[in-house]
């Protein structure tokens, strides 16, 4: 499965949950830690581990591999390798502005 396709899966199976505004960001040209970002809201309190989890039962069967999780009710990072994740309350987003960082990264640079 390429890169985009597993991207899919993953905003399928969020969307199916009830997350919010997922965004997906394509950091291929750029120097960061991953080729692509998932953004998602949850609804608050307990979701956003279900979220995880929901997404940790479903795509380890598949062979994804969770190298690394920070989670709590209100923030969820999970690193797949060439995935990040991030699935957090709506207020934890707007403070962080965690697509403005994204965007402004995923921009082009002209030399």
């Amino acid at each position: 499965m390429t890169i985009d396709e597993r991207v899919e899966v993953i905003v399928s199976l969020l969307d199916n949950k009830k997350a919010e505004e997922i965004e997906v960001f394509n950091l291929d040209k750029v120097d960061y830690i991953a080729q692509r970002v998932v953004l998602a809201n949850s609804l608050g309190g307990k979701h956003t581990e279900a979220l995880y989890e929901h997404l940790k039962s479903t795509l380890k069967p598949q062979g994804e591999e969770f190298l690394i999780a920070d989670v709590s009710d209100y923030w969820v990072v999970a690193d797949l390798g060439d995935i990040l994740i991030h699935i957090m309350t709506p207020e934890y987003r707007q403070k962080y502005s965690m697509e403005d960082f994204l965007s402004d990264l995923a921009k082009p640079t002209h030399s």
